[in-house]
């Protein structure tokens, strides 16, 4: 972890302007102090258990009072949530993934890949805590986390903080799969994982070339993307539909398995959650279509970038054509979609996506006052560390009574 944490803020720091450096420290001095309460945690358990082998550990916890376990899991879950960017403790991830100092690929690959480490220590040490576990707690958190990235993304203009304020509702998203007693949701949360690394990525890619192109981030400024590159223009619609959950694409897939077996309520929510991402990546393919101005000043990328995120963008579509075989190689898990619940689900899918058009037009298009109100949020360093010492009192607070 401590490595990783060095890595990226060298990454964030790549180009040493003002703002670079900004960023690239806050997230570093983040990580220094939230890497405490890690090892913190890892002290208690290991002076209570005597190991500091993860499965050996599991199973000394299972026979001791859950109540001794207490302290060290809300210390660790702390340090967790601000690696998956959870509500309170996602701040530092529009800094790291949204700055302009660093360069779409570094961004690309902190969104596809360095996210996913939270996610993975999550369900690691899930398992080690698992009679101390609060499921429902963390699910509670993925849905709010999801709907304050998405109310986040819709927020902003710069088309690299909206990509990175859409992570973090996709990450609420994956958190609440994660936390479903169904073994179908868990398997639809893992798919989603490999789903949003490829086409996050190629949004980014994508990003990072329309950003050379038109010289600005401003996604208001930016127009005819299609018409100027089509094969970027055509890859961000493939990336944009497998996150949204189009018919025949990775996202739908990912999400029929993590809605097969929930309640109502449940199911309610993650249709609401998609409806945002739909509004979002509607915002998002503004740029797509219109007549760039002036068009002498638009340059164009090379072939070999265009090609490499066109791939990407294809993955999304192939990944979901062979989801079914896809999931059994990759998760050892046979699973069956059924054409009739998919049917169900995609007149869902279509049904949000004439609502979310609706919505953007009327209430999202113009640049609301609420809009720039949302986008002065930015916690400081002190201000994270505040969201730290909150994140653990409720953590502790819902342990006690759970």
């Amino acid at each position: 972890m401590e490595v990783a944490t060095i890595v990226v803020a060298v990454l964030i720091l790549y180009k040493r302007d003002k703002r670079s450096m900004y960023d690239g420290m806050i997230y570093l001095m983040v990580n220094i102090v939230v890497i405490q309460f890690y090892l913190f945690g890892i002290g208690y358990i290991y002076k209570i258990t005597g190991v500091l082998d993860m499965y050996v550990a599991a199973q000394r916890i299972a026979v001791l009072d859950s109540s001794l376990f207490f302290l060290p899991y809300a210390l660790i879950m702390t340090f967790v949530a601000l690696r998956c960017a959870l509500l309170p403790l996602y701040s530092w991830l529009p800094k790291a993934h949204g700055t302009p100092g660093a360069p779409s690929s570094v961004s690309a690959i902190l969104s596809g890949l360095h996210i996913k480490c939270g996610l993975y220590l999550f369900l690691r040490f899930q398992e080690v805590f698992q009679g101390v576990a609060i499921t429902e707690f963390f699910l509670g958190i993925g849905i709010i986390t999801a709907i304050a990235g998405i109310i986040m993304a819709l927020a902003q203009t710069d088309i690299k903080l909206i990509l990175a304020y859409s992570t973090i509702a996709q990450i609420g998203l994956i958190m609440m799969g994660f936390n479903i007693y169904d073994p179908y949701a868990h398997t639809g949360s893992f798919y989603h994982i490999i789903i949003h690394a490829v086409a996050k990525s190629a949004l980014f890619l994508s990003a990072g070339m329309i950003i050379n192109m038109y010289q600005t981030r401003d996604i208001n400024k930016i127009r005819g993307v299609l018409r100027q590159n089509p094969l970027v223009g055509i890859a961000v619609i493939m990336a944009s539909s497998g996150l949204i959950g189009a018919p025949a694409f990775g996202g739908s897939i990912s999400k029929y398995f993590m809605m097969t077996n929930v309640d109502w309520l449940t199911a309610s929510v993650m249709i609401f959650i998609n409806l945002g991402t739909i509004i979002v990546f509607i915002k998002y393919s503004q740029m797509l279509f219109g007549r760039a101005e002036p068009e002498g000043d638009i340059a164009k990328p090379d072939g070999c970038q265009k090609i490499s995120t066109f791939a990407l963008g294809a993955l999304c579509f192939a990944l979901g054509i062979l989801g079914q075989p896809v999931i059994d190689f990759l998760f050892g898990m046979p699973v069956e979609v059924s054409v009739a619940g998919y049917m169900e689900k995609m007149m869902f899918f279509a049904a949000s996506f004439l609502v979310g058009c609706f919505i953007f037009r009327s209430f999202i298009k113009n640049n609301n006052a609420w809009m720039v109100k949302i986008r002065k949020v930015d916690l400081s360093f002190r201000g994270i560390c505040v969201s730290m010492g909150v994140f653990f009192a409720a953590v502790l607070i819902a342990l006690f009574f759970s």
